[in-house]
């Protein structure tokens, strides 16, 4: 346990770098080599990498007996894996289809997925969900620092100082909104992640791509 405490980063990156493996053999395994028992085997090994990620964080916890930026990462990055990584995995896992069917001079994806692929690329379905993204965001993000500052606000001032008064973000000396470090050090990445998610996502309705119609999926 001491060990895993110790080197909590290492093992970390480490299941990190095994699911990639696993993750990109499993495809290589079904598509190259149409072997689905292999591939099988290696898309479960892959998600033991996401759930020893969560082993690990909540043994480290146990151990230490507090939150840190730890376990803070592996909980977003288990969050992604469950909401935006199964749509990244499916987009990958067709996008690998149409290349190695190239490769291989044959037709692994169905017309079907041909066109909702296409349609889910339409700059108008994609400022829309964007735009929707943005709103649940939005209304998360801003429910959590209602809940965060009547929880853990500090006393000396207002929140309404903190929204005037920017220095607090940049010198970690100077009275953070929340009495907890680790709270404030967790607002002020997820606020960067906030403004720059924004920034991307409203960028597909001023900035629409424009595809034509004989653009490769």
């Amino acid at each position: 346990m001491q060990f895993l405490v110790e080197n909590d980063w290492a093992v970390f990156i480490g299941l990190e770098v095994c699911a990639l493996i696993f993750i990109l053999a499993f495809m290589g395994a079904r598509y190259l080599l149409s072997r689905r028992q292999l591939s099988n085997l290696l898309l479960g090994l892959f998600l033991l990498m996401m759930v020893l990620e969560g082993v690990l964080a909540f043994v480290v916890y146990q151990v230490t007996g507090e939150v840190s930026t730890f376990q803070v990462v592996v909980v977003l990055f288990l969050l992604y894996a469950v909401t935006f990584g199964v749509h990244d995995f499916k987009r990958l896992d067709y996008s690998a289809r149409v290349r190695i069917g190239t490769w291989r001079n044959t037709t692994l994806v169905t017309e079907a997925e041909t066109e909702r692929m296409r349609a889910l690329k339409d700059p108008k379905i994609v400022a829309r969900k964007s735009r929707i993204w943005f709103y649940v965001h939005t209304i998360i993000f801003g429910g959590a620092l209602i809940y965060f500052w009547n929880t853990y606000g500090a006393s000396e001032y207002s929140w309404l100082y903190f929204i005037q008064n920017w220095d607090w973000f940049g010198d970690e000396d100077l009275t953070q909104p929340f009495t907890s470090e680790l709270l404030s050090q967790v607002v002020r990445l997820w606020l960067i992640i906030y403004i720059v998610d924004s920034i991307i996502n409203w960028s597909y309705t001023f900035f629409p791509n424009k595809v034509t119609e004989d653009e490769s999926i």
